[in-house]
């Protein structure tokens, strides 16, 4: 019965909040971009591995798109009106949950690559990871919807500030929300995890059955990855557990504690953010394939661009030539 109202964030807090998701979206934008040009440009010979990490890049830049936005509700409050309440979070979970499924299809892809090497599914593998990326594309729009739900409300304690946050007022509350994390926990964590660990578990110990200094750097690549999503995501995992055993009365209630687990919300989602700029060093930057691409791509662009100076320079000399002759 007692009145425990949402409060925004304490002003320093915001403020070092805010600094750090901007440095996430410096470093997300062109590093996913960067990724997503390179996969791009050599469309030609994709593997089902790159169609993956292409589509996560995308993932991760849309999601990054929203950084701003999200930066400056927790300094100002929701600024942006009732329909980016509602368009915004469905853009970030949809985003969401797409990017961490694209991680346990990479996952998926090189264990058949390291496992299922002698199987005659190369052709297939591609075909099917077109349709795999329309699929978690649809499923991620799909399991979003709840976002909807969002809407602006002013705080009673200072009406001139908005907060955007999910009104269920279809059926009880309780069991949309019991009903939604619970989804959010199976698809945007516990199944990618499981999926991971199991195809990767597979393909380090097919690596260690192997010779060469190669498995050494691919059983690095592998551990950063799950230890990466371990990092940045679990940590909102738990804490949103947290705040569903509080609203359904499984912790006892105490207003100062819904208070903290509502800041590491903020907090830990923020930190899970960071995820989107640590995906592209993790699949590309470390990849000696990608990094030859790379460097092909940028040695194409130099010489382009001195046969273009060249022309220039050619083309100037014989219309002064021109002139003189006049």
């Amino acid at each position: 019965t007692l009145s425990c109202e949402v409060q925004p964030m304490d002003p320093t807090a915001a403020l070092i909040t805010c600094f750090f998701l901007i440095i996430i979206f410096i470093l997300a934008i062109p590093g996913n971009l960067i990724v997503g040009w390179v996969i791009f440009t050599r469309r030609q010979m994709l593997t089902p591995s790159d169609v993956y990490l292409f589509h996560l890049t995308i993932a991760d830049g849309l999601m990054a798109l929203t950084i701003p936005f999200l930066a400056a509700a927790l300094v100002k409050g929701w600024i942006f009106g009732s329909f980016m309440c509602k368009f915004l979070p469905f853009v970030v979970e949809a985003n969401f949950y797409t990017s961490i499924l694209f991680l346990a299809c990479i996952s998926i892809d090189r264990y058949l690559v390291i496992v299922r090497a002698n199987d005659n599914v190369r052709s297939r593998r591609r075909l099917c990871s077109w349709f795999l990326c329309l699929a978690v594309w649809a499923l991620g729009s799909t399991l979003a919807l709840p976002a909807l739900f969002n809407d602006t409300a002013k705080l009673e304690s200072d009406p001139q500030i908005m907060i955007c946050s999910k009104n269920f007022d279809l059926g009880s509350a309780t069991s949309w929300r019991l009903a939604t994390r619970l989804f959010l926990h199976i698809f945007g964590f516990f199944l990618p995890l499981v999926v991971m660990i199991a195809c990767y578990s597979i393909v380090i110990v097919r690596l260690l059955r192997t010779r060469g200094f190669q498995k050494h750097r691919a059983m690095k690549v592998i551990i950063s990855v799950v230890v990466a999503f371990l990092l940045c995501w679990m940590p909102y995992h738990v804490t949103l557990m947290v705040d569903t055993a509080l609203r359904t009365d499984l912790i006892p209630f105490d207003c100062s504690v819904r208070m903290a687990v509502t800041t590491a919300l903020d907090v830990t989602n923020s930190l899970a953010l960071v995820h989107s700029c640590i995906n592209p060093v993790l699949y590309a930057f470390v990849g000696q394939k990608f990094r030859n691409n790379m460097s092909q791509l940028l040695e194409r662009k130099v010489r382009q661009e001195r046969m273009s100076v060249a022309k220039l320079s050619r083309s100037t000399s014989q219309t002064s030539e021109g002139n003189g002759a006049l």
